[in-house]
């Protein structure tokens, strides 16, 4: 299968190009290069690729793939509100016009890389479904909810996209974020001493390894359009859902003499908290079990 991969050289998508590549398929990537020189591993493989903002994008530059994976989209940045619009633009109405220029082109799958952060809040006791509400407490969730709805409503009889809405990933690659909560609390202990953590501890998180996402992507490049067409899958283990009261725990014993420190009163202090079910995607691909659940990621 040709596929085209966006944000190819991002956090997901340099972890997930050898996965594809190894799977068979022939790739290129597109992407707007805006970290290009923030990697740890220069000798990243070369592909042929795009210099281009997806907004950009036009149908003539999608010809002739059969798949694109839409993974390019720019983070929450809790101090700086006013990127509330650049993530509009980047993350709903980019990912929007993207696979509507896929679809003219003739792209017959679109998988769209989302979030579990767009079930924003929850109850304590709750484990959602694909089925759940969906709550947003950011601008990046909210604008990922957003290009669901809109990517859905693209599909036809020759177009199927598929809503991924990946659990929180963790884990290393050539282009480490260090900005998402596990890869965060290390960074912190590393660094500083203090495992940092902006809430009270009780907020939920599902985990998932970086890895684990390229996985399930291969996973669905492979299975059959009629077990995916126009639906929505969380990305991720039902084990691996974690306090980040937990999580500082686990990267307290990681990291010698190292402590816990609690800073709630921070103006972003975290209010998202959700636990997540995964059991639509292990009954959907039956290729797909995670690699990196319970004690495993813990060596890291």
């Amino acid at each position: 299968m040709r596929v085209l991969v966006t944000g190819h050289r991002g956090y997901v998508g340099s972890v997930m190009m050898p996965v594809l590549s190894a799977a068979g398929h022939t790739l290129a990537g597109l992407d707007a290069f805006l970290y290009e020189d923030c990697t740890l591993a220069p000798d990243l493989e070369a592909i042929p690729a795009l210099r281009i903002d997806v907004r950009d994008v036009r149908p003539a530059d999608l010809i002739g793939f059969d798949a694109v994976i839409h993974l390019a989209s720019v983070p929450d940045e809790a101090q700086q509100p006013q990127r509330a619009e650049t993530s509009a633009a980047i993350n709903w109405w980019g990912a929007v016009h993207l696979a509507e220029q896929a679809r003219e082109a003739g792209v017959r799958r679109f998988l769209y890389a989302s979030s579990c952060s767009v079930y924003g809040t929850a109850k304590r006791d709750e484990t959602l479904t694909e089925d759940a509400p969906v709550y947003p407490v950011t601008a990046a969730a909210t604008a990922k909810a957003r290009a669901e709805e809109g990517i859905a409503r693209l599909a036809n009889a020759s177009f199927s996209p598929v809503i991924m809405r990946n659990a929180t990933p963790y884990g290393v690659s050539p282009r480490l974020r260090a900005d998402i909560v596990l890869n965060n609390l290390v960074g912190w202990a590393h660094t500083t001493g203090r495992v940092r953590i902006t809430s009270d501890g009780t907020p939920w998180r599902p985990l998932v390894h970086v890895e684990d996402i390229a996985y399930a992507f291969a996973a669905a490049l492979g299975a059959p359009r009629r077990a995916l067409h126009g639906q929505i899958f969380n990305i991720g283990a039902t084990s691996e859902n974690y306090q980040i009261s937990e999580l500082a725990e686990i990267v307290l014993a990681a990291v010698p003499e190292s402590t816990i420190e609690y800073v709630p009163s921070l103006p972003h202090s975290e209010q998202r908290s959700y636990r997540v079910d995964f059991g639509k995607l292990n009954r959907t691909l039956t290729t797909f079990r995670p690699r990196w659940i319970k004690h495993l990621w813990r060596r890291l």
